[in-house]
């Protein structure tokens, strides 16, 4: 009897390898959820999280190698030497796990780490991935040493989360076969790989699943000058004229972001080529940030509104964020996850207990004189 149902899973492994390879095809086809220019109202051009048709060309100028990727300078030596380390081992590299704002270049790390181990690269994202199948159909197919990177991966159901759990650990796929009384768990054996999860929100994360990375790297925000080399790189990939000073004013409203960097490049580069002799100088990118609604700090007509609604409807502030969202006719969760982070970060709004208030800084950058009706700042810490 034993031996009979040692014969049984057998097979039955080999059957579940056979359904799952299968599968892995569609599994790891439509992996990409692009929003299309038409669906949207607005073009947000600095909104980092924005995919539009036209990002389909960052594949073009997204860099292969650790010399070519621009800024991030720590995170570039440490993952160097662990690389290196394991080619020379000829072992996988540890799971790694890299967290930032949208933007700022995981997804590009994460293929360069593929191109200098010379292993495969598998690309995902947690949305896809709808039911344990889908996980397994796509590890059941990896070769050794593959690199298998999974977008937000703080989006993880439950049940796919502990299935990996065992993937990352013991290179095993737990997989249940039968039902009721007859169901029995069978573990598949996969090829070592190496996990690269990115996410936005890594406090969404569980522990368990952090702890089982070994490399955890985080991604800070672009300086200027580290944009301009970005943006001029970029110009010479499309073959674009541009002038230094051109790319420093381009990057100084560029939210200390790459993506949005390429964005704006190649709407100045469209400016330069109808209405300019095909180079981007100053007065080019003066004038096309103008017809864009993008000031100098890079913030877009919504950022502008915000600051405004504060000011003139709540004197200022303090104001709460479900109803500074319902002023300007915004979710709360698009207000407090896209909008505000930079207004924040640029010193533009506060988080008081009472609410959001307006900093002088903002009041300086849109040319408004605080008015009588305006909360005094120290009074408003009072309450």
């Amino acid at each position: 009897m034993a031996e009979r149902s040692k014969s049984e899973t057998t097979v039955d492994s080999m059957n579940i390898v056979a359904q799952l390879s299968a599968q892995a095809a569609a599994s790891s086809s439509g992996q990409t959820k692009i929003i299309r220019a038409e669906d949207v109202t607005e073009p947000h051009v600095v909104r980092a999280d924005y995919t539009a048709d036209d990002d389909a060309q960052d594949n073009n100028l997204r860099p292969h190698a650790l010399d070519e990727f621009l800024g991030q300078s720590a995170i570039k030596k440490n993952l160097s030497v662990f690389i290196n380390a394991a080619r020379e081992r000829q072992e996988p590299l540890d799971h790694l796990f890299l967290i930032g704002p949208p933007g700022l270049g995981k997804t590009t790390l994460a293929q360069i780490t593929a191109n200098e181990l010379g292993a495969e690269f598998k690309v995902t994202s947690a949305p896809a991935l709808d039911k344990p199948k889908d996980l397994a159909g796509i590890l059941s197919t990896i070769s050794p040493r593959t690199v298998f990177f999974i977008d937000e991966i703080h989006r993880l159901k439950p049940a796919i989360e502990e299935m990996l759990y065992i993937a990352m650990e013991d290179y095993e796929l737990d997989w249940v076969i039968g039902q009721g009384a007859a169901a029995r768990t069978v573990r598949i054996p996969i090829p070592h790989f190496t996990l690269v999860g990115a996410t936005t929100k890594a406090g969404m994360v569980s522990s368990p699943l952090i702890s089982r990375f070994g490399i955890i790297q985080r991604f800070n925000f672009y300086t200027i000058e580290e944009l301009a080399q970005i943006i001029r790189r970029s110009a010479s990939i499309l073959n674009v004229q541009i002038e230094k000073s051109a790319s420093l004013l381009m990057a100084s409203c560029s939210r200390g972001t790459p993506r949005v960097a390429n964005r704006i490049l190649r709407r100045m580069r469209d400016f330069a080529q109808i209405e300019g002799d095909g180079v981007i100088t100053d007065s080019i990118v003066k004038e096309g940030l103008e017809r864009l609604g993008i000031d100098s700090l890079g913030l877009e007509m919504y950022d502008r509104e915000i600051l405004l609604s504060i000011i003139n409807n709540f004197a200022g502030g303090p104001v709460g964020a479900d109803t500074l969202a319902i002023s300007i006719g915004e979710s709360m969760d698009t207000l407090e996850d896209y909008y505000e982070p930079y207004l924040i970060q640029t010193g533009l709004i506060q988080r008081t207990p009472r609410g959001r208030i307006v900093t002088e800084k903002a009041y300086t950058h849109l040319g408004i004189t605080p008015g009588k009706g305006t909360v005094n700042e120290n009074q408003r810490f009072l309450f």
